[in-house]
């Protein structure tokens, strides 16, 4: 008889630029998590809502929003990269391709490309990764790099600042053929009128007028994508330790946030999108714990020709969330605290072409 205890993930010594990790289980997307993350976020693209409304635009059934997408793949990483990790730093290049269905099983493989010790905190370094998702015919549906900053196991161990190359990896969206037959204008009492191509301004910013309120059950969303970071969910270990851990308590899981504020932002700039393309650059600025209320504003920065499509137009903005604070002496009022930062490029509808 023997008492084992198995020591979970990966720390900053065990990193190797060039090592590879296939990531364990591999994630179906069933009816139960697409509905409880397409809901949870308040995603109003009809493209996730209404099968029939998806189809008549060239799609198989109900589409997968990006942010489940990155979720569901996201999620999968954490045990080999991130389940030992401190914050989650930037993501850099994230790119759409296939869409993603319901019953569509999703795998992901990772590549270590970097690995920076602190030049501060002699406990803690920067880990540079590349991940791949693919489903089950090999497409790939979502490609993006990440900088995780992670804990040592052994505080002396040395550790070489190391790189490689980034692996190159072909992923643009799949974005279904206009077809003239189509009786697009039939079902676009559907979606909103104001969010076509031809309705935005680079400079405009948008204020989004929707909230919402993370509560415990963030803590039950991060389980259901298998997402194992123990910060988010075990209480017991951050009570031994609390000046380890951001804020001493749960940290709720970064893309929860990510997912509302693309969820709060969707009505007003993405409702006619077919597709998010790439996110050039993300950052979680500042943390969200259960009983904050998630906000979100975008700014329109360019508007120009989506290559190869006529009946398209590309839009390059930036998303910010944020929450808010009590005042401090001297201050007038809740105070606006950002928490999330995206650069987002998406492709939008012309209303010439679908709407009329």
């Amino acid at each position: 008889m023997a008492t084992i205890r198995k020591k979970s993930g990966y720390f900053l010594e065990d990193f190797k630029p060039g090592r590879v990790f296939r990531h364990k289980g591999g994630k179906t997307l069933n009816e139960g998590l697409f509905n409880a993350f397409t809901d949870f976020s308040m995603t109003t693209n009809p493209i996730t809502k209404n099968a029939e409304y998806a189809k008549l635009y060239g799609y198989e059934g109900l589409v997968a929003p990006p942010g489940l997408v990155m979720n569901i793949v996201f999620s999968q990483t954490v045990g080999d990269i991130s389940e030992n990790a401190r914050a989650n730093l930037e993501y850099i290049d994230m790119r759409f391709g296939a869409p993603v269905y319901i019953g569509d099983t999703l795998e992901a493989e990772t590549t270590i490309v970097g690995v920076k010790p602190s030049s501060k905190d002699n406990d803690r370094g920067i880990v540079h990764v590349s991940s791949v998702g693919r489903n089950q015919d090999g497409k790939v549906v979502i490609a993006f790099e990440r900088k995780v900053q992670v804990w040592k196991d052994n505080v002396d161990a040395k550790i070489e600042e190391a790189s490689i190359e980034i692996p190159e990896v072909e992923c643009t969206p799949e974005i279904p053929a206009y077809d003239k037959k189509r009786d697009y204008a039939g079902k676009a009492y559907l979606s909103n009128n104001d969010t076509y191509f031809e309705d935005f301004t680079p400079g405009d910013i948008y204020e989004h007028s929707r909230g919402r309120l993370v509560t415990d059950e963030h803590i039950a969303l991060t389980g259901q994508l298998d997402n194992t970071s123990q910060v988010h969910c075990n209480q017991h270990l951050i009570d031994q330790n609390p000046d380890k851990y951001i804020g001493g308590k749960l940290l709720v899981y970064g893309g929860v946030p990510f997912n509302l504020c693309l969820g709060v932002s969707s009505p007003d700039i993405a409702d006619n999108s077919p597709a998010d393309v790439i996110y050039t650059s993300g950052k979680h600025v500042g943390p969200i714990f259960a009983g904050d209320t998630v906000f979100a504003g975008t700014e329109i920065r360019a508007a120009s020709d989506y290559p190869g499509r006529e009946d398209l137009g590309l839009l390059a903005t930036t998303l910010r969330g944020h929450k808010f604070r009590a005042p401090k002496a001297g201050e007038d009022g809740p105070q606006k605290v950002e928490v999330f930062y995206l650069e987002r490029e998406l492709a939008v509808r012309r209303r010439s072409h679908y709407a009329c």
